[in-house]
């Protein structure tokens, strides 16, 4: 059975849509051997692949192959998730500090804390 790049990263749930997982692989987000894979790839069982979703780069291994979407309990039939942990803390600490928080009460910023806000964030 013969699977295409794009039908087996929507599978898997790492994209929503298989559009997205297509236009990933066409704006060479998805690599394969440092080269970049095309969404009409076919899969094979073995591969590792480095996905780049938003700001987290994970590498996947192809553990079987499948041709509709499964569940998310079932997706480590799938898929080896080989992405360093280091990775997943880095995205984590980023969420963390990218939150601005103001104190209950104290309404909205002002237009000059607003100004050093900005020139802090820069």
């Amino acid at each position: 059975m013969a699977v295409r790049l794009d039908k087996w990263l929507w599978s898997v749930r790492l994209y929503k849509t298989r559009a997205l997982a297509t236009d990933s692989c066409r704006l060479g987000k998805v690599t394969h051997k440092g080269i970049i894979a095309k969404a009409s790839k076919d899969v094979n069982v073995g591969d590792v692949y480095e996905v780049n979703i938003d700001q987290l780069k994970r590498t996947v291994e192809v553990k079987e192959l499948l041709g509709s979407r499964v569940g998310a309990k079932l997706v480590e039939k799938y898929m080896i998730d080989l992405t360093p942990k280091e990775e997943y803390e880095r995205i984590e600490i980023a969420r963390k500090f990218a939150f601005e928080q103001r104190d209950r009460g104290a309404g909205r910023p002002t237009k000059k804390e607003r100004r050093d806000i900005e020139t802090f964030k820069d």
